[in-house]
């Protein structure tokens, strides 16, 4: 859902990691409050087009990205229509699947430590009423890199479940629930043996 970096030598890839973070904040401001009509929100998503160039990626790389946020899509967009309409289903869904492939890009064009340095120096104001930058930095990219993991296996589940003959239903959640948190248990395991938690 969310890509990790992808070496590169393109005009985002040489920004410092804490502009293309502030960036990545100012513009989903931006998007959510100006992206207000379904013109504006397809003006938005076809902006991070636009910005994939930039970053050196191309609409290949942005259609895969949108492709692996089909069931956000489709779960947000039914549910937005059936309450909201077909112009408001249109135009939320495609305000946040912007943000999200806004946040791709940074990811794409982002190494992990720089982005954890750049978090580490932007949070150290708040040292002085008891919160520790590093740990909180450190969680974050855990949650990022958390993300290709749990997408991982959910195309396991898929793929097995396909190869049985099994339809795809509330049993696939409750497997991929149990695999998570199965993953959990061993990330955190692993963390304690190394006395980081």
């Amino acid at each position: 859902m969310i890509a990790l970096y992808r070496p590169g030598r393109s005009l985002l890839h040489r920004l410092p990691a804490g502009v293309k973070l502030a960036g990545l904040a100012v513009l989903a401001v931006v998007t959510t409050l100006v992206a207000r009509t379904p013109l504006s929100a397809a003006i938005a998503l076809l902006a991070t087009v636009a910005l994939f160039a930039l970053g050196g990626s191309g609409p290949v790389t942005w259609a895969r990205q949108a492709w692996q946020l089909r069931w956000i899509i489709l779960v947000l967009g039914a549910s937005q229509w059936i309450f909201l309409g077909g112009a408001a289903a249109w135009t939320n869904t495609a305000r946040v699947v912007a943000v999200v492939l806004l946040a791709s890009i940074v990811t794409l064009t982002t190494r992990m430590g720089d982005m954890i340095d750049a978090l580490v120096a932007a949070l150290a104001p708040l040292r002085r009423v008891g919160v520790d930058p590093s740990r909180v930095a450190f969680t974050l990219s855990l949650a990022i890199s958390a993300v290709p993991v749990i997408a991982d296996l959910a195309q396991r589940i898929r793929d097995a479940q396909r190869a049985r003959g099994v339809r795809l239903g509330v049993r696939s959640v409750v497997t991929l629930l149990v695999l998570s948190l199965r993953h959990a248990d061993d990330m955190a395991d692993a963390l304690t043996a190394r006395g980081l938690a």
